[in-house]
């Protein structure tokens, strides 16, 4: 009765890791577990285990547009990918791979809005790098073998922590640990000498008390772009503690990775030649390429470390912090070709007699980070009213420098340093979200978020500044102090029948980039958003259906004109009106107990309004242009079959046209595509060995030949948009390729 009573506690305090359940009825389900104490410990441990909590959750009462993947979905579509692989087909999202395979550096966008723009956090810390914004999938690798659930939410959504989310947030638990011994061990191996080695064990719970979970990875790829290889190492280890109604969990997971840059794309005569080139790496001596560089790669290392308290004190109250710190140091390393001395800080050397301003040199750029903070959270639920209380602070400290190691016209130089600026970001947030049942199916949600950041750059920049000749000089000290309300209504006003609406406010501070690309004297402003929708669900056991309406409003939206900087670089500038809106359709059908199929398709505009593009200093204004990346039409479709064991999942996915810059020239367009992709596998179970299950994923059924992201720009032969010129270059995805996977449950 003792070790009963024990486990009942454990698996009550493991519900109070995060506060908000990512089940559709969350709450109902926390108070059913609450109330079921007396019954079996350890089916009540496995069961827990199953519902992942966090703060930033959206229930299925809550009037945002969201979507589930659970960890039975996440690993049957697990096959070494990264994370944007794995959203492929959820609505809205287009993804794009420099290596085209989908491992490596891969991004994902959602409405059209970038990585920069799309929150990202991990059982509730941020995972987004705190001055590009971005998430860096390759450091992180193999992190889908982790995981536990994902929630993708559109739009705004519920605070959070970290940068704003400004079109889109993806929010991740880790997977929970088991409640008896068990293991997993997983092969995969496909085209373009793509594999993956993983083996993960967990300990269950020992002594009542303890938890120990690890996995150890390796992923490897030649990809499908020449030389954009990547070798990816990576850990995972979770120990946790439970004692009545009280929980300690230390989780640490991160990686190494080297990556062959592939950040260069082709313009349409070399897809045509050859569409798998890289050009990155290349060795020119006169007018001929006569090699390429082996080391011409990124090389990370990075070490997330979070410690988790949760405690429950009735059925009422529920608290949890989670202190986080997060450890990151590399470099990459290119060759560059005819490359100007003075842009590097070098005066012109005297070869032979003669002054030599360019020459081919070796350049490495290194950056360290250290990031850590807390993040805290309190839950109070009734029988009508549910409240969460939420607070968070951190501290960002980044060095960035780089170095001049080799000159093919000075083969004695000696390494030099030609820039180093030094980065801080202190960034802390408090938010209170209530969800009240107003009366029988009619929910009010309202959510407040408070938000202050300091940023502050010094040094000198790996930029040459044409008006002062010299490397350019960093001193920005930026604050911002954002307020952003919430407020929605949720109402089931029939059986399986319902319908939102809600409005959010949404808002951003700029990026580094946006710091340092500008010109001496300006400086970009920070990002405002006003999110409404509405929407309407009808959800059986046989059909679930979803219609989402969304208006986007941005004012001073952060985009590139076409300007250049002082230092040469595309300048971004904020456009004072612009928006996005659109309507989400899904649909799901379990047509039979063997068979179901389904999709979603999302039709927009997304418009800057009075547009001035700029090209070669001449500005032309274009009136109401399309943004840039921003397809007008996304849909998908899936048709599963599965029975006895056996599964098979066909899906596809259509992206419409889109513009490469927000000029919207119809000359620098990335084509429309269509491309399916085949899953077919095969579980069996054991007596002795829980299941194994066998499987190939068929990327790009149909063989097309299609970009998923690309960049362009103009040029000016006279003084009339009639004199234009353009340049485009595109990232080419792979063809039809095969993976298969073994992965033995134990």
């Amino acid at each position: 009765m003792v070790m009963k009573r024990i486990f009942s506690f454990c698996a009550v305090a493991l519900c109070a890791a995060n506060v908000a359940l990512a089940t559709p009825n969350g709450d109902d389900e926390l108070s059913s577990l609450v109330s079921r104490l007396s019954s079996d410990s350890i089916a009540m441990y496995e069961n827990i285990q199953q519902v992942e909590i966090t703060a930033v959750r959206a229930k299925s009462s809550t009037p945002i547009a969201h979507t589930n993947l659970s960890r039975s979905e996440i690993e049957e579509r697990n096959y070494g990918e990264d994370i944007p692989s794995l959203l492929a087909n959820l609505p809205s999202v287009v993804i794009s791979s420099e290596s085209g395979t989908g491992i490596g550096s891969t991004s994902f966008r959602v409405r059209g809005t970038d990585a920069t723009r799309i929150n990202v956090t991990l059982n509730g810390v941020p995972m987004n790098d705190a001055e590009t914004h971005s998430v860096y999938w390759y450091d992180t690798p193999d992190l889908v073998s982790s995981l536990g659930s994902v929630q993708l939410q559109r739009g705004v959504g519920t605070s959070t922590v970290g940068t704003g989310a400004f079109g889109a947030s993806l929010n991740m638990t880790s997977a929970p640990a088991a409640s008896k011994f068990s293991g997993r061990a997983s092969l995969s191996y496909g085209s373009f000498n793509t594999a993956k080695q993983e083996i993960a064990l967990s300990s269950g719970l020992l002594g009542g008390h303890w938890a120990i979970d690890g996995r150890l990875s390796h992923l490897s790829s030649d990809g499908y772009v020449e030389r954009a290889s990547s070798n990816l190492s990576s850990y995972m280890l979770q120990a946790g503690y439970y004692k009545g109604n009280t929980m300690v969990k230390l989780l640490s997971f991160g990686g190494v990775a080297k990556v062959y840059l592939a950040y260069t794309g082709l313009s349409a005569e070399q897809m045509a030649e050859n569409r798998r080139y890289n050009p990155e790496g290349e060795i020119i001596i006169g007018d001929k390429v006569v090699g390429f560089f082996d080391d011409h790669t990124d090389n990370y290392t990075q070490i997330n470390n979070q410690l988790v308290v949760s405690h429950i004190f009735n059925d009422k109250w529920r608290i949890n912090a989670t202190a986080h710190y997060t450890y990151g140091n590399g470099y990459y390393r290119n060759y560059k070709n005819d490359a100007w001395l003075p842009g590097y800080g070098i005066a012109p050397i005297e070869v032979g007699g003669a002054l030599v301003e360019s020459t081919n040199l070796l350049r490495k750029k290194v950056m360290g980070n250290n990031f850590g903070g807390l993040v805290a959270s309190a839950a109070y639920t009734a029988e009508r009213v549910s409240v969460t209380l939420g607070a968070s602070a951190s501290l960002y400290d980044g060095v960035h420098y780089g170095e001049i190691s080799g000159l093919t016209e000075a083969p004695d130089f000696a390494t030099a340093e030609y820039y180093r600026n030094y980065t801080t970001k202190w960034d802390a947030s408090c938010f209170a979200k209530v969800d009240w049942l107003i009366t029988k199916g009619l929910n009010l949600y309202a959510d407040v978020q408070y938000r202050h950041i300091t940023h502050r750059i010094s040094g000198v920049n790996d930029n040459f500044d044409d008006t002062t000749g010299a490397m350019q000089s960093l001193n920005i000290n930026r604050h911002y102090n954002f307020f952003n309300p919430k407020l929605g209504l949720h109402y089931s006003f029939a059986r399986d029948h319902a319908v939102y609406a809600s409005a959010a406010v949404g808002q951003k501070e700029p990026t580094r980039n946006n710091f340092t690309d500008i010109r001496k004297g300006e400086y970009p402003t920070a990002e405002k958003m006003l999110d409404i929708e509405a929407g309407y669900t009808y959800n059986t056991k046989i059909v679930s259906l979803g219609i989402n309406l969304y208006y986007m409003m941005y004012r001073d939206q952060l985009v590139q004109t076409g300007e250049l900087s002082d230092t040469g670089e595309l300048l971004s500038r904020n456009v004072p009106d612009s928006y996005r809106r659109g309507v989400e359709l899904s649909l799901a059908v379990n047509a039979t107990k063997w068979f179901s199929l389904g999709g979603n398709a999302t039709l927009s505009q997304n418009h800057i309004k009075n547009y001035v593009d700029y090209i070669d200093g001449v500005a032309f204004e274009r009136g109401r242009t399309t943004i840039a990346y921003s397809p007008s039409v996304i849909a998908g479709t899936f048709f599963d079959f599965h029975t006895h064991g056996f599964a098979a999942r066909l899906s596809t996915r259509y992206v419409s046209k889109q513009y490469l810059t927000n000029g919207q020239y119809e000359d620098l367009t990335l084509p429309r595509y269509c491309v399916s992709d085949l899953d077919i596998s095969y579980t069996l179970r054991t007596k002795r060995i829980e299941k194994v299950r066998f499987g190939v994923k068929i990327g790009n059924l149909f063989n097309a030949k299609y970009c998923a992201s690309g960049y362009g720009g103009s040029w000016l032969e006279g003084d009339t948009l009639a004199d234009r010129g353009s340049w485009a270059c595109y990232f080419p995805q792979a063809t039809i390729s095969a993976l298969g996977n073994v992965t033995i449950h134990f």
